[in-house]
């Protein structure tokens, strides 16, 4: 499974910026998507995850309520929407995929994209 992700970009704090990550398998519906990110000098960490059938979604704290994660079978894409965004959202975006993995653990996906940049200046 390849994952591109796409949709980073410069924003201003309070703003809001959706990036997607499309996948290049047949077999979207049949894996776990998720959404990490990483800024300079600091651990990957995670963000939100949605299951299969978009049946359950899960989010870090740091974003609930500002964030929504989402997905389109039949594009084979994941969204994730940021509103009200602040400047410590700025990072690297990455999405994962897992066939059967639903937690939070960047350890535990197996695909992963190569990453967008989102910054947020204040």
């Amino acid at each position: 499974v390849q994952l591109q992700a796409s949709g980073g970009g410069l924003v201003q704090a309070g703003g809001s910026l959706r990036v997607s990550c499309a996948a290049s398998t047949r077999t979207f519906s049949n894996y776990v998507m998720a959404w990490f990110r990483q800024a300079p000098g600091k651990e990957r960490e995670f963000v939100a995850r949605i299951t299969w059938d978009s049946g359950s979604t899960y989010y870090a704290d740091s974003v609930k309520g500002r964030f929504t994660i989402s997905r389109d079978n039949a594009k084979n894409t994941v969204y994730l929407q940021m509103n009200s965004l602040k400047p410590e959202d700025t990072a690297v975006y990455y999405c994962a995929a897992d066939p059967s993995y639903t937690g939070p653990n960047y350890n535990r996906y197996v695909y992963w994209g190569q990453g967008t940049q989102v910054t947020v200046s204040s």
